[in-house]
């Protein structure tokens, strides 16, 4: 380790340094490293080598711990519940705040607006300062929002959209009876007898096919709105009574309108979204918003329509009707314009107010959150965060940069993982975490300035700082065809046409909010000579903890039969379904396979604990105590990647699913790491190994949307090996990027602009990466061109 950190340590209480010593946590070996304060310190190295684990799971952990102790006894009381960081000591430690790449809450009420508090200035503005009807009562900002009962629209209640469902919805397979499940969208408990009874005895026949039923007697199975209270007689079955049931008949339909709309569990709003259509409201038209609201006009707009503009549009709006309104609405739209700023200098200003926040890449999400800090005014505090360059097109990089410098310039210390080279470059000091992943990282190879790593040669990230290698010169693949779009109108692009090569990998560019993946989302797949489009998105595999690596590849039903064929599990009589965490039996039913328990805080948000009887393993004791080759099922689980591609080396189902994670460079994910744990780059990884592993189909289209998203240049390395593969092998790749060094590897490059929003949405330049790099138009030329001449 080279450690430039100057001499012996001045008195604590005028230490300049965050002292950490003995960090374990994760794969961290004990690791003792000196960060100093009211700096700006990039942790950086291979995806996987132990550089979050420092930042997040040490350092801002210890600062989240000492918090809770000193909040009240009560949370005090469960700090060793949802536990504490594995380090020695930390000394010389302010307050963090932490901001991370996690998706948004699916809440579709949450927007750009309501994280920034920009919705709340723009209600305050119509509200004291909005162009009323005569005679119209003034409303306060309230009658302005859709998430209250004053503002929104009383037939959608602020949603926008109204949802309904059908019979083909509710009831997929109608060859089904009443007592075979035929109504899908009840739960399973309801499939019981209960429901049963209650049919028959109001005169259903629960044994006949669905489609045989009365057309009559089906919607009002489905579709009643009656809920008439019913009591079922006792009637000898089987040799015994059977219970009277009392209670209140509820209708499929109205079962799963009422649980989307108020149930507080995701997974039961997510399985009935499954069963409904859905359609703009068609009072309000989509806005969300009652009529009283809509009728208050400024600068000749509703409250609607400015919180759909852009927020660069939205703010030459505000800055042209600034001079000549009252001196509340100059207060009022200079608050705004000031908040517009922040948000824009990040790179988002092709974002509007109304944008729904689960529609968001977690760049996007991060950058927002950062900018509400920006005007927070906090200062003597540790901000942590997690590659704020994640989607930001080369332009808006040296944006970012000035704003990490005036959080640092307001009094604070700023911790950022990153993996871009240009943030890498800027920072105050370096510390470089390796020298590789999982088991092989997790030593601290560089703690100084940046140019010190020059020195250091086991680093990988050294290679690319100062020793890049422009390596043989690229050969052009010659096009097999065209996919082509268009003419396409949505969002920003205004029947706009353009034409992608078949059989090379073409990069898509632009700022963000041009319009790249609009356009991409619109490749027509019907071209001779292609036979399948494969589009790899950063959504989610899951949606909850039960979803992770291991089920989405099916790596788990391998493990799980391997564990059922060893001599224990066949003494026991254990089959695969045994070591399921998702089914009764073998799992832990404390926690029913979740691994955690919720623990409930008093005036603060829910967090969540080890369980309290299997400690997190999912499984009970009688399951663990099966062993395949030396460890248990959540042992297994509990692998990483490249360790795992060495337990299975000798098992071909197996070891294929491995090969392909290791070659998109997901070495250092668990197999059980749970989905709600994955960044979008990582979630996408996963989906393009899966779709690796499988027998080549050919000729396909694969379509990725910034697949080197939180991915080290090394990394990136590796998995553009693969995609040049896919190329090689006669598919065609497209990829949605900002980073150069996949720009200038591409055959050919289409680059979208030349600005965001109502800015951008048109082809400015089109071709090889040479011709696309001298287009006077395009804003990433200039980059493509101080990459191809390095």
């Amino acid at each position: 380790m080279r450690d430039s950190t100057p001499g012996p340590a001045p008195a604590p209480s005028h230490d300049p340094y965050v002292r950490v010593r003995g960090a374990r946590e994760h794969n961290l070996k004990g690791v003792d490293v000196d960060i100093p304060r009211d700096a700006l310190a990039v942790f950086t190295g291979v995806s996987g080598s132990g550089k979050s684990s420092l930042a997040f799971g040490t350092v801002y952990a210890e600062a989240q711990r000492r918090y809770f102790e000193s909040v009240a006894p009560y949370a005090r009381r469960l700090i060793h519940q949802v536990g504490a960081p594995r380090v020695g000591e930390i000394t010389g430690l302010p307050p963090a705040v932490s901001l991370e790449q996690r998706r948004a809450s699916p809440n579709a009420r949450s927007s750009v607006g309501t994280v920034t508090a920009l919705s709340s200035s723009l209600r305050m503005l119509f509200s004291r300062a909005g162009d009323y009807p005569p005679g119209a009562e003034r409303l306060d900002s309230d009658a302005f929002s859709p998430n209250t009962a004053a503002g929104a629209c009383p037939t959608c209640h602020g949603l926008g959209r109204i949802h309904d469902t059908t019979e083909e919805l509710l009831v997929p397979d109608p060859s089904l009876s009443i007592r075979q499940g035929a109504v899908a969208a009840w739960p399973g408990a309801w499939q019981g007898k209960n429901l049963r009874d209650v049919l028959d005895t109001l005169g259903y026949d629960v044994d006949r096919p669905w489609r045989e039923l009365d057309a009559k007697d089906r919607a009002w199975i489905l579709f009643t709105d009656e809920q008439p209270v019913v009591t079922v007689h006792p009637v000898r079955e089987a040799g015994r009574i059977q219970r009277p049931y009392q209670g209140t008949y509820m209708s499929a339909r109205r079962y799963v309108l009422k649980t989307f709309s108020d149930s507080r569990s995701a997974t039961l709003r997510a399985k009935a979204e499954r069963f409904l259509t859905s359609a703009p409201c068609p009072v309000c038209g989509g806005s969300r918003l009652r009529p009283e609201a809509l009728a208050v006009t400024f600068a000749g707009r509703t409250v609607a329509e400015l919180a759909a503009l852009p927020l660069t549009a939205l703010a030459a709006l505000l800055s042209a009707h600034r001079a000549g309104g009252s001196e509340t609405t100059r207060v009022l739209t200079d608050d705004l314009l000031s908040r517009i700023a922040t948000v824009t200098e990040l790179g988002l200003g092709h974002l509007s107010t109304d944008r729904a926040t689960p529609t968001l890449s977690s760049g996007e999400l991060q950058r927002l959150r950062l900018a509400t800090q920006l005007r927070s005014g906090l200062f003597g505090v540790v901000y942590v965060l997690d590659e704020p360059s994640a989607g930001l097109h080369p332009a808006d990089t040296d944006t970012l940069l000035v704003v990490l410098d005036r959080l640092k310039a307001a009094g604070n210390s700023v911790f950022v993982v990153e993996h871009h080279l240009e943030v890498v470059r800027h920072a105050d000091w370096l510390v470089d975490v390796g020298p590789g992943a999982g088991e092989r990282g997790g030593r601290i190879l560089h703690s100084g300035p940046p140019a010190g790593l020059a020195e250091v040669t086991e680093s990988v990230t050294r290679r690319f700082l100062f020793d890049r290698d422009p390596g043989p010169a690229q050969t052009v693949r010659t096009p097999k065809g065209w996919l082509r779009t268009g003419p396409v109108t949505r969002h920003n692009l205004r029947a706009v046409e353009a034409a992608f090569p078949v059989g090379v990998l073409t990069a898509v560019t632009g700022v963000s909010g041009s319009g790249k993946s609009t356009l991409v989302a619109a490749l027509d797949e019907n071209v001779p000579g292609v036979d399948r489009l494969v589009t790899v998105d950063q959504r989610p595999i899951g949606r909850t903890p039960r979803s992770n690596l291991a089920t989405y590849t099916g790596l788990f039903d391998v493990v799980r039969k391997m564990f059922a064929e060893t001599g224990e599990a066949r003494a026991r009589g254990y089959k695969a379904g045994r070591f399921s965490f998702n089914v009764p039996g073998g799992r832990c039913e404390t926690c029913q396979g979740e691994g955690f328990v919720t623990v409930e805080l008093l005036f603060l948000p829910s967090t969540y604990a080890p369980c309290p009887d299997c400690g997190g393993a999912r499984y009970n004791a009688d399951t663990l105590g099966v062993r395949l080759r030396g460890l248990t099922v959540a042992e297994v689980l509990d692998l990483p990647v490249e360790a795992a591609s060495e337990f299975f080396a000798d098992t071909p189902a197996a070891a294929r699913s491995l090969r392909t994670l290791l070659d998109v460079g997901l070495g250092h994910l668990r197999l059980g790491q749970p989905a709600t744990e994955l960044s979008g780059g990582e979630a996408q990884r996963i989906k393009l190994a899966s779709e690796l592993q499988r027998p080549r189909r050919s000729p396909t289209v694969y379509v990725l949307d910034e697949p080197t998203t939180g991915l080290h240049p090394a990394d990136v390395e590796v998995l553009m090996r693969q995609l040049n593969g896919l190329v090689d092998a006669g598919h065609t790749v497209v990829v949605v990027e900002h980073d150069m060094d996949v720009v200038a590897g591409a055959d050919w490059v289409v680059d979208l602009g030349p600005g965001g929003g109502d800015e951008g949405g048109r082809v400015v330049a089109a071709g090889p990466p040479a011709e696309v790099a001298r287009a006077a138009a395009s804003r990433t030329a200039p980059y493509l061109a101080a990459r191809l001449a390095r």
